[in-house]
């Protein structure tokens, strides 16, 4: 394993910025999927199934978002008994994470491919994409578990300080997913020709493969955190373990379950407008998960950097960590905001097409809202620090007032006025009134005196460690 500077005694500065160079590549991979996907999808199939893709999309985000609350509780847990030096115990949370969420993810599959067409007509999907979006969400719901366990396999990496494993196996999992796609809408070889079915399945195949070729690689290293022998105990939940993820997990999955819900409010209205302005809404939050790249890497790799300072006891360093995080923010997202000013009709033809109509109007909802993520990255970090302590509920509350009455208060109140631009212009809206509220939170300091996230006893049988997981499993030299 490759030892790298460690995250509780290292300068916070290069070690922030090289902890998340791997987690933001990572999520450009991941971004970069989705995009070629689309294209894929808009290019090959049309537009209805690319907005076909959007709604399905949604629905995908808000049911998973409970267990991706899980997975954030799970990695601030690990981060902070990693800064204790208590390996055990980083090894019970992961323990119960696994065996906890992985009958979950098998019954959100079940559950979900009977279920589509009822949630479909939730989201009043349009007749002449419904049967396009049905085929889409069904074969995609196969695929959840493999996603799921991955994701959250993942998270537990970064909290115990390896950024580099998850970014090897997400370029592994987009690589296939890339060049699978086309085989399967189209049925090239002896592939059968699934439509826009096919580009589910391709997915589901290359995060099943990725799964298991992380796996074997994080056993054949030797990792820390791989489960052996009587170890392998864990993965029967502990209750207090669990009883503690589902206190920090909930009010976390609860926020993912805010921003998703409002999206799909958004996303009725949005349908309203017709299928070119549901395609060019669908191609400009394609390009707007590329602005958002930098705050979410910035904001993982600050909570885990946090988390493990706070389980130290070396608060001195949690403030810098913010400040320094939030200077990384304004400077990453800044640019690439700024960039995409300037090349945004030409991107958003990538998915639809330079004759498209719905390129004018998705160059349009960019000019109005993409700025508000600028604000929305200064979020993140803000966040990424509180939660590391475990403080969940008040950024719950936040994203809350946030979405609902401000960001959908927005979109219809003004609607009379503005026509759909107030749809548009609720986006950095409520992008402000969330950075307000967050930074009252975090000068105000009372979640500084969190205290019930530190698991005290390591698991019966299995000595304490000394050793903390701050390298960097990769079997080359890191290039960041």
């Amino acid at each position: 394993m490759k030892q790298t500077a460690n995250l509780v005694t290292a300068p916070i500065a290069p070690t922030l910025l090289l902890f998340a160079l791997p987690t933001l590549g990572a999520s450009m991979l991941q971004s970069a999927n989705g995009s070629i996907d689309a294209a894929w999808v808009g290019r090959l199939l049309g537009e209805n199934a690319l907005a076909a893709t959007t709604n399905g999309n949604l629905i995908m985000f808000l049911l998973t978002s409970f267990v991706f609350g899980f997975g954030m509780a799970s990695t601030i847990l690990i981060g902070q008994a990693v800064g204790r030096g208590r390996m055990g115990a980083a090894k019970e949370v992961l323990g119960t994470a696994i065996g906890t969420f992985l009958p979950v993810a098998l019954a959100i599959a079940v559950l979900g491919w009977w279920l589509a067409p009822d949630m479909l007509a939730l989201l009043n999907t349009g007749p002449e994409i419904a049967p396009l979006a049905r085929a889409f969400l069904r074969v995609t719901f196969l695929a959840m578990p493999g996603i799921l366990m991955q994701t959250m396999l993942m998270m537990a990496l970064r909290g115990a300080g390896d950024s580099i494993t998850p970014l090897l196996f997400m370029a592994l999992a987009v690589v296939l997913d890339v060049v699978l796609n086309p085989v399967f809408i189209l049925g090239l070889g002896p592939a059968p020709a699934m439509g826009i079915g096919g580009s589910a399945f391709a997915m589901a195949i290359a995060n099943y493969t990725s799964l298991a070729a992380m796996l074997a690689y994080l056993y054949l290293r030797g990792h820390p955190l791989c489960l052996r022998g009587a170890e392998l105990w864990l993965l029967i939940p502990a209750r207090s373990v669990l009883v503690l993820m589902l206190r920090k997990g909930l009010p976390m999955g609860m926020q993912m379950i805010v921003v998703s819900s409002s999206m799909l409010a958004m996303m009725r209205l949005v349908n309203r407008e017709g299928v070119d302005t549901a395609a060019a809404f669908g191609a400009i939050q394609q390009i707007w998960t590329y602005v958002q790249m930098p705050a979410m890497a910035l904001g993982a790799a600050v909570s885990a950097m946090a988390a493990q300072n706070i389980g130290a006891g070396r608060w001195d360093r949690v403030g810098r960590i913010a400040r320094i995080g939030i200077l990384y923010n304004l400077l990453l997202t800044g640019g690439l905001v700024l960039i995409l000013f300037a090349v945004e009709h030409q991107a958003l033809a990538l998915f639809l097409g330079h004759d498209s109509a719905a390129v004018a109007i998705g160059t349009h909802i960019g000019r109005i809202a993409t700025w508000g993520f600028i604000a929305f990255g200064v979020t993140m970090v803000l966040f990424g620090v509180v939660r590391a302590n475990g403080q969940v509920v008040w950024p719950l509350l936040i994203l809350f007032i946030s979405l609902y009455p401000i960001r959908l208060g927005v979109a219809v109140g003004l609607r009379g006025w503005l026509g759909a631009d107030a749809l548009w212009i609720s986006f950095p809206v409520a992008m402000m009134a969330t950075l307000t509220m967050a930074s009252l939170l975090y000068l105000q300091g009372g979640w500084r005196r969190e205290t019930d996230m530190n698991i005290n006893p390591d698991p019966e049988g299995i000595a304490p460690e000394t050793q903390t997981v701050t390298a960097e499993a990769a079997p080359i030299q890191p290039k960041a």
